[in-house]
């Protein structure tokens, strides 16, 4: 049974050992020549201005957050629609729907919620 997984193992290892392979080679044979300006911090072609630590607002997480949420979430609708077709010939059609309804609308009480809270709300 572990012998399918050779195939997925062996590729896994095969590219960890050129990304390996070629970040060495590029640290030891790469030029060398750092210079205060070459060891500034790029912006847009432009000098930076104040410090690079700056505190981001909580609402900028929170919006990241749950655009990562909902859009995960969402992902689960691709599968979905590809299997539906075949559960419907089999007579289970109506159970999956329902499924996928109950997991909608889960979706849909967290996102009102979020909407309700103002989390959803740029300034």
């Amino acid at each position: 049974m572990l012998l399918e997984y050779a195939a997925i193992a062996t590729m896994i290892f095969v590219t960890t050992l050129v990304a390996v392979i070629a970040i060495v080679l590029g640290s030891l044979f790469g030029p060398k020549r750092p210079s205060a300006k070459k060891m500034m911090p790029y912006e847009s072609g432009m000098n930076p201005i104040g410090p690079g630590t700056r505190r981001i607002p909580v609402r900028f997480y929170l919006i990241a957050v749950l655009f990562i949420l909902f859009d995960i979430e969402v992902v689960f609708f691709i599968p979905w629609a590809l299997i539906f077709n075949d559960f419907v010939k089999q007579g289970d059609g109506v159970f999956v729907f329902v499924e996928m309804v109950t997991f909608i609308s889960i979706l849909l009480v967290g996102y009102i919620y979020a909407w309700k809270k103002g989390a959803l709300e740029w300034e």
